[in-house]
Parts: C-alpha cells; sequence; structure tokens
C-alpha cells in the first residue's frame, strides 16, 4: 500500500509567494528574488511530505501564476499578441507569462489579458488556453523539468504532475470558428511525448496526468481521443508509471473507459462521489491499481478514520493491499497550509480541522492503521480522532433549534416580488430618474496599503473605534466626491470598512468562526481566507445599514447598498458537511433577507445582492443541475424578494458561461444583472440575446483583473457590439468586477473613460 499527494498548496504557508510576485511585478525586486521565492516554497512543500512519509511527492504542481497557464507555456500555445513581449531585449519567460496573464501595457505595446474562468466547481481561476484551426505546438519551457531536477537536489524523486492531453484541450477555447478543439490532439500528442522522453531521460518513474474530464460528462469523440492518447503514450513508454487523476465528482458512466486506459494507477474521489467505489471495484482490471481519495482536498474537516478505513478495507479485499494507493482527494491546492499557525481559533472548534500538512499526516495514518503496521502513537490518535468525530455531531456550538424552524416556515411567496418586472420597472424609472446607459461600478474602490493599515492598527488597538471610524468616514467622502465629479450615475461607498466580500459578513453572523492564517489562492497572486460555516446561520444585528446609511447622506446621488448573496457566501466558505448544503445556504438567504429590507428602510432603494458563485456552484454532471439550481435561485429570491417594487435589486455574476443556465438566471428576477465580459469581448451576452434576457443588464466594458487602462474607443467598441445584441434600453454601463484590488491612478482613468464611453454612446442614439 502506498500513499501520494495530488498536489499542494503552492502559496507559502504565510503568502510568500503572493508577495514576491506582486513586488516583482512593482519592480522591487529583480527576476532572480522571485525565483528564490518559488524554489523555497517547493523545497518546503517536498520537505513537510518526505517528513511525514508519503511515499509519491509531487513536482510541477507549483506554479507561479496559474497550471493551466503553465502547460499552455510548456507546449507553446501563445497568442501571437504576445510574440512581440518574447522579443523585448529584456523580457524573461516570466514576463511573457505574465503578460498572458494580466495584460501587458508599457514599452509601446498594448495587449489584452487571456480569458481567465472558474476551474470546474472551486474558486480558483485558470487561464483559458487560445486555440486556432490547424495550432502547431512545440516544447517552450523547462519549468518542469526543473522542477523535477530540484525535487531530485533535495533527495525526492518526485512524481510530476502534468494536466492530461485531453483535459488540457477541453479546458481551453477555440477562438475561431470551423474547427474542433479536440482535433488538435494529433499536433499536441508530440510534444507531450517529448516531456515524458525528458522527464525518463532524468529519471522519473512516476508520471501523474490529472483528467477531472473523466469526472464529466463526455461526448463521444472525447472518449476516442481518451483511448487514442493513452495508447500513443503507453506504447512509446512501456517501462513509465502513469497514474491518470480524476477528482471533483464520480465516474460514473465513464468507469469503463476509465478503467481500459493503459495506465498503472486509476485515482477516484471518494469524497464527492463515494458510491462510485462499488462500480469502480467492479470493471477495475487486474493489471490496474486503485488511488482512493479518502481525504477531502477541498475542506478543511478532519477526516473520519473509521469512515475512510470501510472504504480502504472493502478495496483491499477486492484488489489486495498492493493494488491500494491512499491519498486526499484532489490536490491540496484549495486547503489553507497549516492549521498549526491558528492559534485564536475555539479549541473546539480547532479540534474539528484539519488543513493541508495535517491532510498530508491524515494520509499517512490511514495507511498505518489500514496495513496493520500502527505503533501506540497511531492508535492513540485514532483514539482522538473518533472522539473528534463523535464531539462535533452532540456539540451545542453547532445546533440553533430558533434558526432551524424559521428555515423550516419559509413559504413559495417569500421567494417572490410583489409585482412582474415590467410593473416594477416603471415604479424604478419614477423614483430613480436614471439616464440612457447608466454607469456604475461593481461595488469595492482600491483598498490601497493606508487603508489596511488602519483596519490593521484597529485590530491591534492602535486605533480606537472613533478614530478608525472618522478614518473610514473621510475615505468613503473623497470617493463619494470623486464619482459625482467624473459623473458616475449610481455611486457606491467603496467598502473601505471591509476586508474580504464574504468574511466581512461571516464575521457578523452566527455560526461562522475565522481563521488567521486560512489562505487559499483563487488566482495568480489573489489569496482569499474563506470563513467556516460550523453550525446554524443568523444574524444578530445588521450589518451594513450604518455605512450604506452614510454615504447615501454624503449625495443627492442614489448610492447602492452592497450585499454579497447567500450562494456565494456559502461556495466561498468552508462549509458545515453535517446537512445539505441548501440547508445552510437557506439560512444564509434569511439572515441577508432581513438585510435587504433594514437597507430599505434606511432609505436605500438600489440594492446590489452579488451572486458571483452561483454558476460555480453547478454539479459536474447535467443531470444534476436542475435540483441544485432549484434551492440556490430559490436562495436569492428569498433574499431579495422583502422588498417595495420601487426599490431596485441588483445582482453580480463572474466568469459565467449562460448558456445552459440562461432561464434559471432569468428565474432570479434581479431587476439588474452586472456580468464580466470585456475579456470575452461580449460574447457572453449572446446568451442573454438568443434567449431574449427581459430585465435590465450590465456587461462589463473593462477587466479590473488586468493592470491595463482601455480606452474610451475600446469601451465604445464594447458597447456598440452589446447594443447589437441587447436593447440600447437595457444597458447598464460598468466595469468587469469589484476594484478593490487595483490601484488608485489606473481607476480613476479607466473610469473617466468609462463615463465618457457612456454619455457618447447615448448622445449617439440621442
Amino acid at each position: 500500500m502506498q500513499t501520494h499527494i495530488l498536489g499542494y498548496p503552492r502559496i507559502g504557508s504565510k503568502r510568500e509567494l503572493k508577495k514576491a510576485c506582486e513586488q516583482y511585478w512593482s519592480g522591487k525586486i529583480v527576476l532572480e528574488e522571485l525565483l528564490t521565492a518559488g524554489r523555497n516554497i517547493c523545497s518546503q512543500n517536498w520537505t513537510i511530505q518526505k517528513e511525514a512519509g508519503i511515499d509519491l511527492i509531487p513536482c510541477n504542481d507549483f506554479s507561479y501564476y496559474d497550471q493551466v497557464l503553465d502547460m499552455s507555456l510548456i507546449v507553446g500555445a501563445i497568442p501571437t499578441r504576445y510574440h512581440e513581449v518574447a522579443l523585448k531585449n529584456n523580457s524573461s519567460e516570466l514576463d511573457l507569462y505574465f503578460a498572458m496573464a494580466r495584460g501587458y501595457q508599457k514599452e509601446g505595446l498594448d495587449i489584452t489579458a487571456m480569458e481567465m474562468t472558474k476551474w470546474f466547481d472551486t474558486n480558483y481561476h485558470y487561464i483559458v488556453p487560445e486555440f486556432y484551426k490547424n495550432q502547431q505546438f512545440k516544447l517552450n519551457s523547462n519549468k518542469i523539468f526543473n522542477e523535477f531536477s530540484g525535487a531530485k537536489q533535495a533527495g525526492i524523486n518526485a512524481k510530476p504532475v502534468i494536466i492530461g492531453l485531453v483535459s488540457y484541450l477541453l479546458l481551453g477555447k477555440e477562438k475561431e470558428d470551423g474547427f474542433d478543439k479536440l482535433d488538435l490532439a494529433e499536433n499536441l500528442l508530440p510534444v507531450y511525448i517529448e516531456i515524458l522522453a525528458r522527464l525518463q531521460e532524468q529519471g522519473a518513474e512516476w508520471i501523474q496526468f490529472d483528467e477531472p474530464f473523466l469526472a464529466l460528462d463526455l461526448s463521444g469523440k472525447a472518449k476516442e481521443k481518451y483511448q487514442w492518447v493513452y495508447e500513443k503514450i503507453r506504447k512509446q513508454f512501456p517501462k513509465l508509471k502513469f497514474i491518470v487523476a480524476t477528482y471533483f465528482d464520480g465516474l460514473k458512466d465513464n468507469v469503463s473507459l476509465a478503467v481500459s486506459l493503459p495506465v498503472n494507477v486509476l485515482h477516484i474521489d471518494l469524497v464527492r462521489n463515494p458510491e462510485q467505489l462499488d462500480d469502480v471495484l467492479q470493471s477495475v482490471p487486474e493489471n490496474l491499481s486503485l488511488s482512493l481519495g479518502v481525504v477531502d482536498g477541498r475542506n478543511i474537516w478532519k477526516n473520519n478514520y473509521e469512515k475512510s478505513l470501510s472504504f480502504i478495507t472493502k478495496a483491499v479485499e477486492k484488489l489486495g493491499s498492493e493494488s491500494i494507493f491512499i491519498a486526499p482527494s484532489s490536490s491540496l491546492l484549495h486547503s489553507p497550509c497549516d492549521l498549526d499557525f491558528e492559534t485564536n481559533l475555539n479549541a473546539e472548534i480547532k479540534n474539528w480541522l484539519a488543513f493541508a500538512k495535517q491532510k498530508v499526516k491524515e494520509v499517512v495514518t490511514l495507511k498505518e492503521l489500514a496495513s496493520g503496521t500502527a505503533d501506540e502513537k497511531i492508535l492513540a490518535d485514532f483514539e482522538d480522532n473518533k472522539k473528534a468525530i463523535a464531539d462535533r455531531k452532540t456539540s451545542s456550538l453547532i445546533h440553533n433549534d430558533a434558526v432551524k424552524q424559521i428555515a423550516n416556515t419559509v413559504t413559495e411567496e417569500d421567494a417572490q416580488r410583489k409585482s412582474p418586472f415590467k410593473i416594477r420597472k416603471e415604479e424604478q424609472q419614477k423614483v430613480l430618474q436614471l439616464p440612457l446607459f447608466p454607469t456604475t461600478t461593481i461595488g469595492s474602490f482600491p483598498q490601497t496599503a493606508e487603508v489596511r493599515s488602519w483596519r490593521a492598527k484597529f485590530k491591534k488597538g492602535d486605533l480606537t473605534a472613533e478614530q478608525y471610524d472618522t478614518l473610514l468616514k473621510e475615505e468613503t467622502q473623497r470617493t463619494i466626491r470623486w464619482q459625482e465629479e467624473i459623473g458616475i450615475d449610481v455611486l457606491v461607498h467603496g467598502e473601505f470598512e471591509r476586508n474580504d466580500m464574504v468574511e466581512y459578513f461571516g464575521e457578523q453572523l452566527k455560526g461562522f468562526t475565522f481563521t488567521k492564517n486560512g489562505w487559499v489562492q483563487s488566482y495568480g497572486s489573489r489569496c482569499v481566507k474563506p470563513p467556516v460555516i460550523f453550525g446554524d446561520v443568523s444574524r444578530p444585528d445588521p450589518m451594513t445599514v450604518y455605512w450604506s446609511q452614510y454615504a447615501q447622506s454624503q449625495t443627492e446621488k442614489w448610492v447602492k447598498g452592497m450585499l454579497t448573496g447567500p450562494v456565494t457566501i456559502l461556495q466561498w466558505s468552508f462549509v458545515r458537511d453535517d446537512q445539505p448544503r441548501s440547508e445552510t445556504c437557506k439560512q444564509i438567504a434569511l439572515a441577508i433577507r432581513d438585510e435587504v429590507v433594514d437597507l430599505e428602510k434606511a432609505g436605500i432603494r438600489i440594492i446590489q445582492i452579488d451572486e458571483p458563485a452561483i454558476r460555480e456552484g453547478l454539479p459536474l454532471r447535467k443531470s444534476e443541475w436542475q435540483n441544485y439550481l432549484k434551492w440556490a435561485v430559490e436562495a436569492f429570491r428569498i433574499s431579495s424578494s422583502g422588498v417595495e417594487d420601487a426599490t431596485q435589486i441588483h445582482t453580480h455574476m463572474c466568469y459565467s458561461e449562460f448558456n445552459d443556465i440562461i432561464k434559471n438566471i432569468a428565474d432570479m428576477d434581479a431587476d439588474v444583472i452586472t456580468i464580466e465580459c470585456s475579456r470575452s469581448q461580449m460574447e457572453l451576452l449572446n446568451a442573454f440575446a438568443d434567449f431574449k434576457y427581459p430585465n435590465e443588464i450590465g456587461p462589463g466594458v473593462y477587466d479590473i483583473h488586468s493592470p491595463r487602462v482601455p480606452s474610451k474607443e475600446e469601451m465604445i467598441e464594447l458597447l456598440i457590439k452589446a447594443q447589437n445584441v441587447i436593447p440600447a434600453e437595457q444597458l447598464w454601463v460598468n466595469p468587469d468586477c469589484g476594484l478593490k484590488t487595483r490601484h488608485w491612478d489606473e481607476t480613476e482613468k479607466a473610469l473617466i473613460a468609462m463615463v465618457e464611453a457612456a454619455k457618447e454612446s447615448a448622445l449617439a442614439l440621442a
């Protein structure tokens, strides 16, 4: 029986990578210092796993920005618009890489970033590969070989992790008509062969191919490509040992395909789909070993050893212990680094948790217990584990009967606005008096180092509550005045009092707790610290009314109340696993509903309830979509339906392919929806046009995830594209997303251009 890890967090236990990347981007450190930071993180990760006793330790799971972008660079899938960056005299491979991720606007070049979207149903974002008809590929980077060499120097014959060829193609996007990206497999395979040949020369024995699409609905063509690719690879490399890793769902109808691939080990996710074990065991051939993903790679709850051992025992009885590998369900990329850093957590709750470092130990402990080789310490750990699991089930911290009772009394009427949108729109226009192409932003404004320092000083006690309040009011007032000056129609207060769009609300809701260093990567250097939902959720007091009311008092224009929606709070938290997610979501929706009603009472007539995560929450199998969409849409409607017709409800969504769920988006019945559209050049609007979306919509006209500042003319062009598919009277003008992570200089230039673009577009129709 062997142990392995599919991937380990690469941000560093104290976000060393974030700091190094941002210092490099701002010119504060040189390339070699950034590379040294990366090498140090790799070394620390390998050491943690080696000292814990992991048998197969991964390499190439590290990335300076994104593992899919790494693969694009390695195989030479570099869009032509970046070739000039590569030719710059002082340009490094990483400069080209970062330009692809973030765009490039200097030295006379102005190049847009590649599209970014969610990694399956997680809050991690990947850079979408761009594919063209008859595209050629070539080995273009030594990253994977350098990392393998670094591991060998550290005394580890590591297991390189590579995104499987078919999954890599399926992750990408055809950028021209008339071909299928899967047709590029024949052009791409020689590069994969070259990569494997070089790794074999370096002494690699094991290779992990990540093939998450094997857990999704596959076309017949995709299934044929899987067989073709792996047969070709096996023929070329009869002695290399291959692991095919699937995760995030079960194999289901792809079981026969997966077990027939000519590989050595098949990894399955028994956390997300434990039911698949029986199907796989019935089908697995004698020459195929099974990797059991029994430790949760995506949540922070301590492993239930007894439950995991039942799976392992069943597999061992069928296949024998020598054919069993034990692992986390997926890469630990989605877990925080180390629970040992959490010194302020409630001790009872902390005893229920495990972060990446602790999960590595859990994998090894399960092997010892399953193998019958456990010493006294391991057996004592087993007893402690049983006690922690039992204590959590009965803890008084978790259950609130009053909350459960309220959730059980929700009716269909609670999820309905008083009147249809057509009537509401007339009532809202009477009150709001907004122009054609009304301008707004998504909510947050730049959180400068100064603003963050105020928060830190306040938490340390170096600022009094009164001093902190005064500073925030001054910053809010300044932001309101600036928005008035440039002519934005619907203002926001800037959210300077908020740390994170989910954490801020979780801190004020019961049933949540927070970590100090529980960071996970969202994209690039952007890290988030998800709240932990451990119990029943309720809202003791108003959460945003004070700041919304203050901001509205500073202007004659309308100021939006800004809230995070129930589905997003759920998706972007570590959620309790002892009751259905739908129940937890309903509890959060009722808490947000109370806040919406209080905002309206305070005179706030435009309220935005952000739901950027509603698309990412979709189950990976379409057959399971409707059940999720039913309770997710209902949760949003519960949160938004307690107001009068004249109160305008907005929502915002990120990186969403809407075609398949456009009817459900319409069923949310928000008066205005804002979406990210600029990186896709308004392509996402086609779904709304084809459906004839009845409500109002704000397609983002510039990409806030890139530091480049678009021109007014560029935004006008995007608005023209939008008008080609959506009637002008339904359109709003806004950035793609919130501006929290941007700098003020680029924000000011971009928003001034945005307002001018909106005004010129309105004049053109006058």
